[in-house]
């Protein structure tokens, strides 16, 4: 029998599990994992992570002050903690989405995470710090990775977004393909498109072939994804990071899977170098109204699921 579509794309790309379900890694076989305040608030609720919690609750009790700050940062840790022994490779745990425009403040929590990771035996570079793709979360990145603290910029809608990552030298970008599908679908009024043409694909495309034209060392890793075809589409990208019920659907498929996106092919395109400083990126971030409002939407829902995990440790801590 021919191979499913999931092992023919673990051929030609690194697969992440975008999950906080240990079960989904282990019956798919990740290379990374990824998590962020919406996954870890669904896993928070169910009983057999409770565990998970009531130890961070005991850690953020145990300190002298901010006792649920503790806790809420010991759960996101936990979480990955757990993910580690699952996954051969790294595990990106989030900086609180609050921080999102706050330098210093974002710096100060991504050591403080890595600071829990280490004392707990796990070396920094299997952690990924993930920062909102603002103009700050750059920066924090740019200082973070000097110290050897590895960064996933998440919330990416554009190209000027993903050229000031690479600039500052993150380590990976996490483009959201499913997030710009939403917002064209609902612009332009129609239920779907080819997959050659989703407007997710074009831009994961455009940047991939950017970085590997200009030699950008920073990874490009697709994700936030509605359909499968999406990700076929995709197929050549450095990484991917899929949801479990689209690794369930590419498992049960023999259908071909065809390389995409090809290095080789950078070299051809038909691309200017773009320099960016602190103004012209905040000026043509401005003029894409959909990266404008997606990363704005995606920095609130994130501050809403924590706020949410906030409010069950709360509870559970009286």
């Amino acid at each position: 029998m021919s191979q499913n579509q999931l092992d023919q794309l673990k051929k030609m790309t690194t697969v992440v599990a975008d999950t906080g379900d240990f079960a989904s890694l282990k019956q798919y076989s990740p290379t990374d994992s990824t998590t962020n305040p919406s996954l870890i608030y669904a896993a928070s609720q169910q009983e057999q992570y409770k565990g998970l919690v009531e130890e961070a609750i005991h850690y953020g009790k145990s300190k002298t002050s901010h006792h649920l700050q503790h806790a809420l940062d010991k759960v996101f840790v936990n979480f990955g903690l757990e993910i580690l022994k699952l996954v051969p490779g790294r595990v990106s745990t989030e900086v609180d989405a609050r921080l999102s425009f706050d330098v210093e403040g974002s710096i100060e929590k991504a050591r403080h995470l890595i600071d829990l990771y280490e004392k707990e035996g796990i070396d920094r570079k299997r952690i990924l710090i993930k920062l909102a793709t603002t103009w700050e979360g750059i920066q924090a990145a740019k200082t973070l990775e000097k110290e050897g603290i590895h960064c996933n910029m998440t919330l990416l809608f554009s190209l000027p977004q993903a050229i000031a990552c690479a600039e500052g030298k993150a380590t990976l970008i996490s483009p959201f393909v499913g997030r710009i599908l939403d917002w064209y679908k609902k612009q332009e009024k129609v239920d779907s498109y080819p997959a050659a043409a989703d407007p997710g694909v074009k831009s994961v495309t455009k940047i991939f072939y950017y970085y590997k034209k200009f030699g950008y060392k920073t990874q490009i890793m697709g994700a936030s994804f509605r359909n499968k075809e999406e990700i076929i589409e995709l197929a050549g990208c450095d990484f991917l990071t899929i949801a479990p019920s689209l690794l369930e659907e590419l498992k049960k498929s023999h259908d071909p899977v065809v390389k995409k996106l090809d290095a080789d092919k950078a070299k051809n395109q038909s691309m200017d170098k773009i320099s960016l400083d602190e103004k012209s990126f905040r000026y043509l971030l401005n003029q894409d109204a959909m990266a404008t409002e997606k990363l704005s939407e995606g920095i609130r829902n994130f501050v809403k699921d924590v706020e949410k995990l906030e409010q069950i440790l709360s509870q559970k801590m009286i």
